[in-house]
């Protein structure tokens, strides 16, 4: 009988918990952070310095995260010759041997490599909850996170015209700070 109560309390302190859970502090310098590639070589996030970036975090298998890197596809395309990079890093286990079979299956115009998904935690700083994938930060010129996203927040409800929103103002010289969300 103790247990039958003690459940629905913890889900309620859980519940509180997750729901107060402070926002990420925006902007924020970003740290330098390396993407493995499945080719043996790394990439650094500082080697883009000077240019507007676009990190995705993602899990191969994730149709939330298909769909993203295929809009980041287009905007990559699109916005590419104006400066921007997009980056994707896959954090799911055993991401070193999905990567080139997503690779192959949706042909991104961007490097996407792999990381460990403490390392990504790290980097976007989650909000204290379980993460949901996609994780977005978007990174100025000069290598501040002005914006992140995180799958299942409003901005995916209109993923393409929001990605557009966040990509302008870094080409404009930086959004101004935004909270992600905390739920």
């Amino acid at each position: 009988m103790r247990t039958s109560q003690a459940i629905p309390a913890a889900a309620a302190l859980v519940s509180v918990l997750l729901f107060s859970a402070p926002a990420a502090v925006l902007p924020r310098p970003a740290p330098d952070f390396t993407i493995s590639l499945t080719s043996g070589k790394t990439l650094s996030l500082s080697q883009y310095k000077g240019h507007p970036v676009v990190l995705a975090f993602i899990l191969t298998y994730c149709s939330h995260c298909q769909m993203t890197v295929g809009i980041l596809s287009k905007l990559q395309n699109e916005y590419g010759p104006r400066g921007l990079q997009v980056l994707a890093s896959a954090i799911e286990p055993n991401a070193k041997a999905a990567v080139p079979m997503f690779i192959r299956n949706f042909s991104p115009p961007f490097p996407v490599g792999y990381n460990t998904h403490d390392s990504a935690g790290a980097f976007i700083q989650p909000t204290g909850k379980l993460p949901q994938m996609p994780m977005l930060a978007f990174i100025d010129r000069q290598g501040v996170i002005r914006a992140q996203a995180e799958g299942e927040e409003p901005f995916f409800n209109d993923l393409e015209r929001n990605l557009r929103k966040e990509i302008d103002a870094l080409f404009r010289g930086g959004a101004p700070a935004k909270k992600s969300a905390a739920r």
